[in-house]
């Protein structure tokens, strides 16, 4: 995936809003939370997101899938989607769109209902 395609799918979910902190990366969020991040690692694309404890379990056992840096070394249930030297990333297009699509859901699901009231989710 593309950090435009990445951006465009991450914006056209529901209440998001988007800045570029932490040395560029692009940071999607919801409610003012964190729900997906664009960043690189070596020099290619790599994009981490929120997962259930089950999700985690099963995405930290395949190749160009890793317990997100920082986030995940405190405990937090983040993964990084990333591409190797030569390698495909670990998961299709279409499985990260679901995995973002879902961290967008546990990110909301975690704001106040009024929080989400006022940014419409409920």
């Amino acid at each position: 995936m593309t950090y435009d395609a990445f951006n465009r799918f991450c914006g056209a979910l529901p209440a998001t809003t988007y800045v570029v902190q932490w040395r560029g990366s692009h940071v999607w969020k919801v409610g003012g939370k964190v729900f997906a991040i664009g960043g690189r690692v070596d020099r290619s694309p790599a994009f981490t997101f929120k997962t259930s404890d089950l999700s985690y379990r099963i995405l930290i056992e395949q190749p160009g899938v890793r317990p997100a840096p920082y986030l995940a070394s405190r405990g937090m249930k983040w993964i990084q989607n990333f591409s190797e030297p030569g390698a495909e990333p670990g998961l299709s297009d279409a499985d990260l769109k679901d995995y973002l699509r879902r961290s967008h859901e546990i990110v909301a699901a975690g704001l106040t209902k009024k929080a989400r009231r006022e940014l419409g989710l409920d």
